[in-house]
């Protein structure tokens, strides 16, 4: 079963998802920053809300394990959890190569490298605000 540290993840959402990695972000609120990340690493079964609060991980039900069961062995990573949504609960299911769990500070907004504190980092999306034209 997933054990994720002590901390108040409310809100989840994806962070990034390509052929390589699947990452899951939280934080009590996703408006400026996550302090959580599910590295899921080469993912081949997600199933997952792109956004969804307070999950409840738990193991996964054999019927689970049977549908993404491949060449007769289990996947090295397999989550699944219950979480609420937007109008109706919801399960989400993800099998993977690995599994990272990193913490730290990660900014969803742009701020300039002196304004960043040790350790933080920006999210896969941000950049830099685009120039003003000179008149």
């Amino acid at each position: 079963m997933l054990e994720i540290p002590d901390g108040n993840w409310w809100d989840w959402d994806v962070v990034a998802w390509d052929g390589a990695r699947f990452v899951l972000g939280s934080n009590y609120d996703l408006s400026y920053s996550h302090s959580l990340e599910l590295v899921f690493t080469d993912p081949v079964y997600v199933q997952c809300p792109a956004l969804f609060h307070d999950p409840v991980f738990r193991e996964p039900t054999p019927q689970e394990e049977r549908l993404v069961r491949r060449t007769g062995e289990p996947f090295p990573v397999l989550v699944a959890f219950e979480a609420e949504g937007g109008c109706a609960p919801m399960t989400g299911l993800i099998a993977a190569g690995g599994l990272q769990i990193l913490t730290g500070t990660v900014l969803r907004y742009w701020r300039d490298d002196a304004d960043m504190e040790p350790g933080w980092r920006r999210a896969p999306w941000v950049t830099p605000p685009a120039s003003s034209p000179s008149p």
